[in-house]
């Protein structure tokens, strides 16, 4: 028996997109993330969604729709993101989580804490101004209960 996707776990594309969507209200008015998302496009939300999405093993709306991995890459290029700014992104998204009744159980949220983690870090490093990196067409990375795909993460 081949065990469910994290996506699956979650309970779909619903329970996500409703957790984002809680959770991009909630950085507007933040006093540490507001500057970071003051421009955010009405469809941020469904976008960031689908990207988490799919490399917890849902559909591939991301890459049919806006890119990709490589596509999201390109978002973070010069913005210059703070680790106090990671960290507060984070809190705030697994504070959603809890509030929109995503799955609590310790090994779902062992999985999606190490993706955030993982995917954050990536983002603060790729947003660097004094080295701004070689963006490569790689597909998108999967996450799994303990492994992860992708030849970037070797």
């Amino acid at each position: 028996m081949t065990p469910p996707s994290l996506f699956e776990w979650l309970g779909g594309e619903a329970p996500l997109r409703n957790t984002l969507r809680h959770f991009y209200a909630r950085v507007v008015d933040d006093a540490v993330l507001g500057p970071v998302f003051a421009q955010m496009s009405p469809r941020h939300a469904e976008h960031v969604a689908h990207f988490i999405g799919e490399v917890l093993g849902g559909p591939t709306r991301y890459s049919a729709e806006h890119g990709g991995h490589a596509e999201m890459i390109r978002r973070h290029l010069g913005r210059a993101l703070t680790n106090e700014q990671r960290t507060r992104w984070l809190q705030l998204l697994l504070e959603s989580a809890d509030a929109c009744g995503l799955p609590d159980d310790p090994e779902f949220r062992s999985a999606l804490v190490a993706y955030l983690e993982w995917g954050s870090r990536l983002a603060v490093i790729n947003s660097r101004l004094d080295r701004p990196p070689e963006v490569t067409e790689e597909p998108m990375p999967r996450w799994g209960w303990g492994e992860v795909k992708g030849p970037y993460l070797k």
